[in-house]
This record gives structure tokens, sequence and C-alpha cells, in this order.
């Protein structure tokens, strides 16, 4: 179920950012919002999962850092085992400043994240809200894949560049009659046996668009995407856990569209849970 989202909260009209650093250097000048240095992480978490879901041959696992600033939480993915869990219990307490220079990448994006979910909560800020209806794993997982790439304005017939792989959205793109070139940094084989290959730009001449996962922000990955994107035109699109309330002020600087999901996460619950969307085009600045 998709409703629309009446922008309300704090209004942004700041240009759209260019890179991660760009973000944190206006976070840090308190230009987006209260200074960082006077709000506080209360709660530092891990959430590690594992998933297969009944008739797929293949599963996988997740592992997620958490930090909880005031109401919001701001979350960015791992691989499993990258961190250790005492990396949360030592961001309880810390400053969301001091954290924007912890030397984690990760832990970077988690606090940039639940800061700027304080400062622009999806609810007011998101075109539209989707409704991922109550269900099995394996049928949430196929809601959620509809609703990501229904961001994607791609004919049937083109390719796509999934950074990332999950396979419910590689079985949404084969529905619709789009082709894909799977990658992944951790490698591995998609559910019809084909290889995600690990280097993303080397494809990119290769793809009529892209769907980029947000655990490339936490990984390094996503700055030559964006690059590439607002080089060519070649449309971005992002779904983001991770990172979720950061990929929106991308957007108009190469990102087209954000599938955004807060913590707690689709997979975490059988019943519904929201997915904000954002486009480019329909931003209310």
């Amino acid at each position: 179920m998709t409703a629309p989202v009446r922008a309300a909260g704090p209004t942004v009209t700041a240009a759209p950012h260019d890179t991660l650093d760009d973000l944190v250097t206006a976070a840090l000048a308190g230009r987006l919002g209260p200074d960082p240095a006077t709000e506080r992480v209360s709660v530092g978490f891990v959430t590690r999962q594992g998933a297969r879901h009944p008739g797929r041959a293949r599963g996988y696992r997740n592992h997620v850092l958490s930090l909880r600033v005031g109401a919001a939480v701001g979350s960015c993915a791992v691989e499993p085992d990258e961190l250790p869990d005492d990396v949360a219990y030592d961001c309880v307490g810390a400053t969301v400043a001091e954290l924007l220079a912890h030397p984690s990448l990760p832990v970077r994006v988690a606090a940039l994240d639940a800061y700027l979910m304080g400062v622009r909560p999806h609810a007011g800020a998101a075109t539209d809200v989707v409704t991922v209806p109550a269900g099995t794993s394996l049928a949430k997982s196929a809601a959620r894949a509809a609703a990501v790439v229904d961001l994607l304005p791609a004919e049937p017939g083109r390719t796509v560049l999934v950074v990332g792989v999950v396979n419910s959205l590689l079985d949404e793109l084969r529905r619709r009659g789009l082709r894909y070139l799977p990658c992944d940094l951790a490698g591995g084989r998609t559910e019809w046996d084909e290889p995600c290959l690990p280097d993303a730009a080397a494809l990119l001449d290769r793809c009529d668009a892209i769907l980029a996962s947000g655990m490339t922000l936490g990984n390094g990955t996503f700055a030559p995407l964006l690059r590439h994107a607002r080089a060519t035109g070649v449309p971005l699109v992002a779904f983001a856990q991770s990172g979720s309330a950061v990929l929106p002020w991308f957007l108009g600087a190469g990102l087209i569209a954000v599938s955004a999901e807060p913590y707690p996460f689709f997979w975490l619950d059988g019943g519904a849970t929201p997915i904000y969307r954002y486009r480019a085009d329909r931003e209310g600045r």
C-alpha cells in the first residue's frame, strides 16, 4: 500500500551534497541541524541475522551496527565479523561530533544516520511511504523488492547494475524483463547460480541504470557510483537500510531516488513495516 507523505518538520534548503565528506563537514559546522557536539549516543547495538527463505536455495547473513541519538536510530551494515561488538559499546556516551571523526567508516555512517534521522525524520520528508504487508520472510522480501524496483526508470530489455546483491531484487528485475549485472564485494553466486562480480567500477559502462545498496556508504564504494551517475546521467537508485537518512541528501547530485528503511528493518518483524521513498524530481527541499 502506498500513501503520500506531506512534508513536515525541518525544511532543508541547502543544495544537494556531492560527497559523504562534504555532508559530514556540513553537519559538524552546524549547517544541517543542532551542534553535533551536543548530541550524544545513548544506545549502541549490533544486529546479527541469518536468513534462508522457504523455497530458496541460498541464504545470507546481515551484521548491522546501530546507534541511538535521542529518538532516532541510525544504522550501517558491515560484512559479518568486520566489526567487534565492543565497537557498539564504545560508542555509547560519545557525542555525534566525536563519532563523525571515528577511524571506522561504518561508525561514522551510523552516527551521521542517527543524527540526520533526528534532523529530518522520514515521515515528514519522504515523497511517499509504502507499507510492506505482514507475511512470511519471503513475502515481505518480495513486496519490498517491488517497491524498490518501482523507483527505477528502466524499460524491459535494459541492463541494471545491482550493487549489493539481494535475490528478491534480482527476481523482481527478471519478472519485469530487465537484465542485470550482479555485483557484490563479498562475491558469491545468485539464486540462479550467476557469479556476483566484486568490482562495480568495471561494470559501469555496461549498464543503463544502477541500483545500489546503502552498504556502499559504509564500505566506501558509493562515491564512484555517484560521480558516474552525475557525469553520465545514468539513473542511480539506492535501497537503504544503511544510511537511510543519509542518502536522501544526495538527491539531485546524481542520485534520483531512495528507498529508505530505518531500523527495525522488514526482515526483523513479521508484521507490516514501512518503506519511505524519495524521488529527486518530487523532493521538497
